[in-house]
C-alpha cells in the first residue's frame, strides 16, 4: 500500500521565546503515521492560492482539536467560556473542509474538528454544553490531567461509521465544552454520547467524510481507536 499524504491543521502559538509558531500535540502525528500515513502540517495564513494547490497535492485532512470557533461563523451565542479563537485557523480549516466535502477527498475531524465540520456545512454549536445543553453531562475534562480518563460511554448506531469501528457500545475520553446544537447540510449522527449529544457525524455520498467529538489520538491502545486512522489511510491510499 503506498503512503498518503495526510495533511493536519495546527495552531497558532508563540514558542518559549515569545516568536509565533505553527504548532500540533504529536499525538496526531503519531497516530496518522503509525497507521501508515504521511504526515503534513497545515499552517494558517495561507494565501487562497497556496491553499488550494496544497489541497490538491494531499490524498486526505485530518483536522485536529484545538480552541473554539468564532461564533460569528454559525450566529453562536457569545459565552464567558469561549476561548483561543484564532481567526486565521477558522479560515483555513472551513475552507479545506467545504473543497473536502465538495471535492470527494478523505477527511477525519476530532474534537474541534467535529466542530468545524458541523459549521462549515452550515450547523450551529452550543457554544457552552453546562449552561446550555439541558441534562447536559459533563464533556469539559481538564485537558492538562484528563486525555485518557474514559469520561463516557458513546453509542454507535448502525451506520459507515460502526462498520469501521467494529463496536457499537465503548468508554471514550472528553476534552470539550462545545457540541453539536443543529447539524450541517448532509451530516448524519452516527454516535451519541448517553445525554443525547451527538457524539460523531458521517457525511452522506461523500467517499470518506467522518468526525468524532472524542479524541481517538489519545485511545491508540484501543482496537476502536486505530482501526479509525487505518480506514482513513485506506481511504487515503485509494
Amino acid at each position: 500500500m503506498p503512503f498518503p499524504i495526510i495533511g493536519l491543521t495546527t495552531y497558532n502559538d508563540n514558542n518559549q521565546y515569545g516568536f509565533p509558531i505553527a504548532a500540533l500535540m504529536h499525538k496526531y502525528v503519531q497516530a496518522a503515521s503509525e497507521a501508515g500515513g504521511i504526515p503534513v502540517l497545515i499552517p494558517s495564513g495561507l494565501t487562497e492560492d497556496a491553499r488550494r494547490a496544497l489541497f490538491n497535492r494531499m490524498d486526505g485532512i485530518l483536522f485536529t482539536g484545538g480552541g473554539d470557533i468564532s461564533i460569528e461563523h454559525f450566529g453562536g451565542e457569545a459565552h464567558p467560556r469561549i476561548v483561543s479563537m484564532d481567526a486565521e485557523r477558522d479560515a483555513v480549516e472551513i475552507a479545506l473542509l467545504k473543497a473536502a466535502a465538495r471535492g470527494g477527498k478523505p477527511f477525519l475531524g476530532i474534537c474541534r474538528g467535529f466542530q468545524v465540520m458541523n459549521v462549515a456545512l452550515g450547523g450551529t454549536l452550543y457554544t457552552d454544553l453546562g449552561d446550555q445543553m439541558p441534562g447536559a453531562l459533563k464533556h469539559d475534562y481538564d485537558s492538562g490531567t484528563q486525555r485518557q480518563f474514559m469520561a463516557h460511554v458513546v453509542k454507535v448506531k448502525e451506520s459507515r461509521l460502526a462498520g469501521i469501528l467494529g463496536e457499537t457500545d465503548f468508554q471514550v475520553n472528553s476534552l470539550h465544552h462545545q457540541g453539536a446544537k443543529v447539524l450541517g447540510a448532509g451530516l448524519q449522527a452516527a454516535a451519541y454520547a448517553p445525554d443525547g449529544l451527538v457524539e460523531a457525524v458521517e457525511l452522506s455520498n461523500h467517499p470518506f467524510g467522518f468526525a468524532v467529538q472524542w479524541h481517538p489520538e489519545w485511545l491508540l491502545e484501543f482496537d476502536h481507536a486505530r482501526r479509525l486512522f487505518a480506514a482513513l489511510v485506506e481511504a487515503c491510499s485509494g
